[in-house]
């Protein structure tokens, strides 16, 4: 046996998919260790805690992860209950009531290490010679060489295989177009007029926004979710202008979903609120809204391409997510052109052709590439597109798993049941943030607070690890 094979398997982030595919590898008897940049398990949502998923508890909860925190062990009592299956969880629910628990499980714990930050993948041969992507012969006999920086330096790790569950949260979209920055706008977010892609205007935000020129950028559900809440904050203080910047066309379809039609009711609910808001007038819409420069003052004023000039005191980037291919610069990914997802997956989940509840079931097959033992997984491994569900991150690290424990039967045995929803549909990442990504749409939007949200829906909401 290689000495690689008694190496853990290094899962990059601590986020509900990185503590699936940790449960789901310690279910299988395989050493894991897991790397979280933030000081705790989820970080990253809890900078959108105060936003709810489209999905109940149901279909929040990893099956592995459920049966760890269930079953008793040396140490642990079980005496974790699953929260009620019919309830919307916000942010902070998931974190407080799944993963904090799930992370502190006496079979994770020693495992999670946390402010450990990924810069660099690469491989290393088993006497310390380096090895980098150029290299073939021998390469899957090769460890993979991780190095980390922590509050203490940096620190070099070693695994038998890598999964990447890093999330893309902290990349966003420029509001620029072409995909590039707008001129100035670097010195915009310097100046703290650009704000977070999901603020929270009715919680710590509200001092910022109340009474303020308030643009929103995006077309998607993130959009949708703070455009709403700024309407209940123009409810509490009407001097609150909102504005809704759309890169393209104000289609009514696309802008507010398929309302009841929608399998995702929390979903469908939104549009509807949405719908009121523009119809009222609490809401102007911009169309063909292409940001070609930001210049900052006491305000802030944003040029478009066709000669418009606004001046604004924020502006909302909910404009998607691209994900952070740098440290993984000597790994030897073979990724879609277009969207930034393994090539095989690309096609599947193109938001040009696909919505959330058509992107078939997938697993390791779809995922691997051509550096043996990689796999980007989660939010991440979508790349671009905005499509991604919490329910298929669990399945594809269930199946890359089971191809790590040597089951090659369960790992090509993918059944995950999506409910199709044209509300999903959407452009390219670069036109808006038009659909189901992280933290922006199935994944982790904003319920509106005049229903309750009652209903069941197909499969669970996309949140990034």
């Amino acid at each position: 046996m290689n000495s690689e094979n008694t190496l853990p398997v290094i899962i990059i982030g601590a986020g509900p998919i990185g503590l699936a595919a940790a449960a789901q590898l310690r279910e299988r008897d395989q050493e894991v260790l897991v790397l979280e940049s933030g000081a705790t398990p989820g970080a990253a949502i809890s900078d959108w805690g105060h936003i709810k998923l489209f999905s109940t508890w149901r279909y929040d909860i990893d099956p592995a992860a459920r049966r760890l925190l269930e079953t008793p062990a040396p140490g642990y009592a079980a005496d974790w209950q699953a929260p009620p299956e019919a309830h919307l969880p916000t942010g902070a629910e998931l974190v407080a009531d799944y993963l904090v628990p799930l992370a502190e499980h006496p079979e994770l714990a020693p495992r999670i290490r946390y402010n450990h930050r990924v810069t660099h993948v690469s491989r290393v041969h088993p006497g310390g010679k380096g090895i980098d992507r150029t290299r073939t012969a021998g390469r899957e006999d090769t460890a993979f060489l991780i190095r980390v920086a922590t509050p203490d330096g940096e620190t070099e790790l070693l695994g038998r295989a890598v999964l990447d569950a890093s999330g893309t949260w902290n990349t966003p979209n420029p509001v620029g177009r072409s995909g590039l920055e707008a001129l100035g706008e670097a010195e915009a977010r310097r100046c703290g007029f650009i704000t977070s892609p999901l603020p929270d205007p009715l919680g710590e935000d509200q001092d910022q926004l109340a009474g303020k020129t308030v643009l929103v950028l995006g077309a998607g559900h993130s959009a949708a979710n703070t455009l709403i809440s700024l309407g209940r904050l123009r409810q509490r203080n009407s001097e609150t202008r909102i504005l809704w910047g759309l890169r393209g066309a104000a289609d009514p379809v696309r802008l507010y979903g398929g309302g009841a039609a929608d399998q995702l009711p929390a979903r469908g609910q939104l549009g509807a609120s949405l719908r009121r808001l523009v119809e009222s007038g609490d809401v102007t819409i911009e169309e063909d809204f292409s940001i070609t420069q930001l210049a900052s003052g006491e305000r802030l004023t944003v040029r478009t391409a066709d000669g418009r000039e606004l001046t604004v005191d924020a502006l909302v980037p909910a404009t998607g997510f691209r994900p952070d291919l740098r440290p993984l610069a000597e790994m030897r990914l073979d990724l879609d052109p277009a969207v930034e997802a393994p090539r095989s997956l690309g096609s599947l989940i193109d938001p040009e052709f696909h919505s959330c509840g058509t992107v078939p079931a997938h697993g390791e097959s779809v995922l691997a590439h051509p550096e043996p033992g990689f796999y980007l997984v989660g939010a991440k491994s979508y790349g671009r597109a905005p499509t991604f569900l919490l329910a298929t991150g669990y399945e594809q690290v269930r199946s890359v798993a089971a191809a790590l424990a040597g089951d090659r039967c369960a790992a090509d045995a993918v059944e995950l049941e999506l409910g199709y929803t044209g509300v999903c549909s959407g452009e390219p990442a670069e036109t808006e943030d038009a659909s189901c990504g992280e933290a922006t749409a199935c994944g982790a939007e904003e319920q509106d607070n005049l229903t309750d949200g009652a209903g069941e829906p197909v499969a669970a909401g996309a949140a990034r690890s």
